[in-house]
């Protein structure tokens, strides 16, 4: 078992699908990607992933194995790094972590203002689900992260924006003609539900659903963006994400903006109040032009 190995299940895991792993974080073939889980599972002896016309699924054992994989991934890389500093002249490291879906809108403007501060800075940039970038944080791997607000001791948050939750529906579907979807409109309808991992976002999305007269349950629930747009296309169903996850919609879907009392989401930048990094302070009295650079309008469409 080789390294690669566990960076392209990590990857495919945290995708949801072989096809957005392939194009958008490894850069490879996705029959080239396809083969190497295969070759992974076959030495490991279980099967790892459940492959459907949606995208995979983690197993059992798949989820068990990427906790594992993640560790053992982090722990090749702090022992490289630790060569490194021995190896090389000391350089100043900053490491910045967005959760997935805003690395886009986040990123050029992000290492735009720090190479314009410190242009002899070395970045480290990551992706990753809100909760891991919150525990990358919390062990001092991270110095800053494009974030939700999770729920974590040591940590401090400065508001970034305030992201609106949309509904996701197919382009044929009734609700694709309505101006706004309210929360009684996914009454009989195959509602896409959020699993416990994104835990910030399924509690605005709970509190949003609650008001409407009927109970609204999930026929599914996802944990990733890729895996809801899917479903919604597949099974003709709605799902209710951040706007930011207008990036994954193909032809066959569509958002709309929510009735009632919109529900938002914050984007917020985390960093540990024990951090007194005198670039994570420089990088803090940029944060006004960095978020003004961030809510600019983008040219996707609702």
């Amino acid at each position: 078992m080789e390294l690669r190995h566990l960076r392209y299940f990590v990857a495919v895991a945290e995708s949801g699908s072989l096809k957005l792993a392939a194009e958008k974080r490894l850069h490879t073939a996705q029959p080239s990607l396809s083969r190497q889980i295969r070759d992974l599972e076959t030495e490991i002896g279980v099967k790892l992933l459940e492959r459907s016309a949606h995208g995979v699924a983690l197993t059992e054992a798949g989820r068990a194995f990427l906790d594992h994989a993640r560790s053992s991934l982090a722990a090749a890389q702090a022992a490289a790094e630790a060569a490194r500093r021995v190896a090389l002249p000391a350089r100043t490291v900053f490491a910045i972590g967005f959760v997935v879906g805003h690395e886009v809108d986040c990123i050029p403007p992000t290492t735009n203002i720090l190479r314009d501060e410190l242009p002899g800075l070395e970045l480290r940039i990551s992706s990753g689900f809100s909760v891991d970038l919150a525990d990358a944080l919390q062990r001092g791997s991270l110095d800053v992260a494009f974030l939700r607000r999770e729920p974590v001791a040591d940590l401090e948050y400065r508001l970034v924006l305030q992201e609106p939750i949309i509904a996701i529906v197919p382009s044929g579907h009734r609700l694709a003609a309505a101006s706004l979807v309210h929360a009684d409109d996914l009454a009989g309808e195959t509602y896409i539900g959020i699993s416990p991992i994104p835990r910030v976002l399924r509690g605005v999305v709970k509190a949003y659903l609650a008001t409407s007269a009927s109970p609204i349950v999930p026929a599914f629930e996802i944990d990733n963006f890729a895996m809801a747009v899917s479903l919604v296309a597949a099974k003709r169903g709605i799902a209710l994400l951040p706007a930011s996850a207008r990036g994954y919609l193909p032809a066959s879907v569509v958002s709309r903006p929510l009735g009632g009392t919109q529900p938002t989401i914050d984007l917020v930048l985390g960093y540990r109040a024990a951090n007194r990094s005198g670039v994570l302070g420089r990088f803090l009295t940029n944060l006004g032009t960095l978020s003004a650079q961030i809510r600019k309008p983008q040219p996707t469409a609702w």
